[in-house]
C-alpha cells in the first residue's frame, strides 16, 4: 500500500519538534512491509526577506524551510500556501488544497498512491479531502487536539469541520474524548476509530536518576517537580507559579521546579518568578530537543501537566514509559491515560488551590517505579503502526 500524508504539522528542517508524534506514527507503519509513506507537508508562503525579520519574527523561519528533504526515512515535501495573519482562517484549508495540489499531482506520476492519510481536521483535512476527491482515493483524517476541541468554537469553522469529516471516508481520534466530540459534530460514530499515540522505547526508559541529573545539569538538593510544554496559557504554568508561590510563603518549598518550553508567555512566567521570589525554585530551561527528554524526565520525581485542553499529551505517556509518576489536569484524553492511581494524580480542577493542595500529597506518596514503567511502556509505535494500518484497509475497501 502506497500512503501519502498531508500534515502541515509535520516537523523539518527548522522546526524538527513540531508533531513529533505524527512522524513517530507514520515512521513505523513505513517500517511495516508491504506499507510505504510519503510526506507532503505545506509550510506558510513567506519571501527571504533580510529587513523583515524583525517585523515578522514568527514567520520568517518558513522560508528557511527546503521544498524537499529527507526525515527519519521519509520523504517530506513542502509545497507553499498563502495565509494572512491572524485574519482569514475560514480560507487556510482552501488555500492549502490550491498551494499543494499541482506537487501532489507530480507526486502521483511517479508514486500511484492509495490513500491520503490527513492529520487535522482543519484546515489539513479539508485539503486532504479535495486532493481525495481529485484522485478518486479514500481519505483517513486524524483529529489531534484543538482542531476539535477548540475550532468548532467559531461557527463559520465549525461548518467546514462538519463538512471535512462527513467527506472523510474514515476518521481517527487520539482519545475517546476527541471520538465524542465528532460525533456531536454529526460524524457516524462506526466512521471513527480511537488510536491512542505511542512511545519509542528506544528514546523513553529508566535511567538512573542522580545520572540523570547530572545530565541535564540539576544542581539543586532535594526532590524534582518536571513539567515540558509551550509556554502559553492552555498550558497553566502560571497557575502553576501561583501555587508554588504560596506553598514557598507559607510553607518553605522543598523541591524544585523546571519548565522545558519556549513560547509567548515567556516574559510573562519570568515575571511571575520574580514576584513570588522563586528564582532559586522554579527554572525556565527553554526548549529541549526530544531526544534529550529522557534524561529530564528519569531526573523528576513527579511530571506536572496543568493544560485547559489536549489531545493525547505525549508528555504524559512519555514521562511514565520512564517511571515517572503525573500530577495532571483531566483535559480530554489524559483520563483515558491516568486509569489508576498508581499512576499519578487525576485533579478535579484547573485552579491554584487544587495545585497548590495536590502536589504536596502527591510528593508524599509512596510510589511504585516498577509499576508506572511497566505501564508506560506498554504503548509502541509499533503497536500503533498496526492499529493505523487496520483501517487504512478497511478505508480502501469501503471505498471500492
Amino acid at each position: 500500500m502506497k500512503i501519502l500524508v498531508f500534515s502541515s504539522l509535520f516537523p523539518n528542517k527548522v522546526q524538527p519538534n513540531s508533531a513529533i508524534f505524527i512522524k513517530n506514527r507514520m515512521e513505523a507503519v513505513n517500517k511495516i512491509d508491504g506499507y510505504e509513506v510519503k510526506v507532503v507537508a505545506p509550510v506558510p508562503y513567506f519571501p527571504s526577506l533580510p529587513f523583515c525579520g524583525s517585523l515578522f519574527k514568527r514567520w520568517t523561519h518558513f522560508s528557511k524551510i527546503p521544498q524537499k528533504e529527507w526525515i527519519d526515512g521519509l520523504e517530506v515535501w513542502h509545497p507553499k500556501y498563502l495565509v494572512s495573519p491572524k485574519i482569514g482562517m475560514s480560507l487556510y484549508g482552501l488555500s492549502m488544497y490550491l498551494g499543494a495540489r499541482s506537487l501532489v499531482k507530480k507526486i502521483y506520476k511517479e508514486y500511484h498512491f492509495d490513500i491520503i492519510d490527513g492529520h487535522y481536521v482543519y484546515p489539513d483535512g479539508l485539503a486532504a479531502v479535495l486532493l481525495g476527491k481529485v484522485f478518486n482515493i479514500p481519505v483517513v483524517l486524524s483529529a489531534r487536539g484543538t482542531d476539535i476541541n477548540l475550532y468548532p468554537q467559531f461557527l463559520p469553522i465549525k461548518k467546514i469541520i462538519q463538512y471535512v469529516l462527513k467527506r472523510a471516508d474514515k476518521g481517527i481520534a487520539v482519545c475517546a474524548d476527541l471520538k465524542n466530540i465528532m460525533v456531536s459534530l454529526g460524524t457516524a460514530q462506526d466512521k471513527i476509530k480511537v488510536i491512542p499515540n505511542g512511545i519509542n522505547p528506544s528514546l523513553f526508559y529508566r535511567l538512573n536518576k542522580e545520572t540523570a541529573r547530572k545530565k541535564v545539569g540539576i544542581k539543586q538538593k532535594g526532590k524534582v517537580l518536571l513539567s515540558v510544554g509551550s509556554l502559553t496559557e492552555r498550558k497553566g504554568h502560571h497557575l502553576l507559579i501561583e501555587a508554588l508561590g504560596r506553598l514557598n510563603k507559607e510553607h518553605k518549598l522543598l523541591w524544585s521546579t523546571y519548565i522545558l518550553g519556549q513560547g509567548e508567555w515567556h516574559g510573562k512566567l519570568d515575571k511571575m518568578i520574580h514576584k513570588y521570589q522563586l528564582e532559586d525554585k522554579v527554572f525556565l530551561q527553554g526548549q529541549v530537543a526530544n531526544s534529550f527528554l529522557v534524561d529530564w524526565y528519569n531526573a523528576a520525581d513527579l511530571f506536572f501537566l496543568g493544560s485547559s485542553r489536549e489531545g493525547w499529551p505525549n508528555v504524559v505517556s512519555e514521562s511514565l514509559a520512564c517511571g515517572t509518576p503525573v500530577i495532571s489536569t483531566p483535559a480530554n484524553g489524559v483520563p483515558e491515560i491516568l486509569t489508576e492511581d498508581d499512576y499519578g494524580v487525576l485533579l478535579q480542577e484547573r485552579t491554584v488551590e487544587h495545585f497548590y493542595r495536590e502536589i504536596p500529597k502527591a510528593f508524599g506518596r509512596q510510589w511504585n517505579f516498577d509499576k508506572i514503567y511497566e505501564y508506560g511502556q506498554g504503548r509502541t509505535w509499533g503497536i500503533v503502526a498496526v492499529e493505523v494500518t487496520e483501517i487504512f484497509n478497511d478505508a480502501i475497501a469501503s471505498k471500492k
